[in-house]
């Protein structure tokens, strides 16, 4: 059975959207907002997030392009900042959702920057650059949850991350790991706005 899915996306990545939508063959329910809510009073903008496109998703898929960081200069992550908000909000008519994280082609050498040893553990550590350089806060806390080790295993992360290539090559599972995190042991870690 598909997933009800919503899209978190910059204007700039409008095609990779487009391509989930019309070219893919997945399992999926595409409930995403195709036009900007028009208002100024951000708790409405959130509430008709979560109430009219959110609210019987169960996944929340967040494009990361070039122009999704925290620390973006001038671009304005209102949105993709409410919709992954309103996406881990657990409350009354509204229950969380699995966040996948599709790393787009023009961010692979930005996240993706190897590997090397710990100075810790003394240990191979592949590192990937989640932080407010390349992802809004919502997404780099749910995905570095604070822990006492020196890295993370798949179970001490809320958020699911692949690259794009990866994802268009087997939609459905990238789509089933993130709607599993929402019954994980992980899941009462997560933190709304970080």
């Amino acid at each position: 059975m598909g997933h009800k899915c919503f899209i978190s996306f910059k204007t700039e990545d409008t095609a990779y959207k487009k391509y989930i939508q019309e070219n893919l063959d997945c399992n999926m329910i595409d409930k995403s907002l195709d036009e900007a809510i028009e208002s100024d009073n951000e708790e409405y903008i959130m509430r008709k997030i979560r109430e009219d496109y959110l609210s019987d998703t169960t996944v929340t898929i967040f494009l990361i392009g070039q122009h999704s960081a925290e620390n973006s200069g001038f671009q304005d992550q209102t949105f993709i900042k409410k919709e992954l908000q309103a996406s881990l909000y657990n409350g009354q008519n509204n229950t969380k959702n699995g966040i996948l994280g599709i790393v787009l082609p023009n961010m692979y050498d930005k996240i993706y920057t190897g590997n090397g040893i710990c100075k810790t553990c003394n240990s191979s550590h592949t590192y990937v650059n989640i932080n407010d350089n390349t992802v809004v806060k919502e997404f780099s806390y749910n995905y570095y949850i604070p822990n006492n080790k020196c890295s993370w295993a798949p179970a001490d992360r809320y958020c699911i991350l692949v690259k794009w290539s990866d994802f268009v090559d087997k939609p459905e599972k990238y789509i089933d790991l993130a709607f599993n995190k929402r019954t994980s042991e992980i899941s009462s870690k997560t933190k709304v706005r970080p």
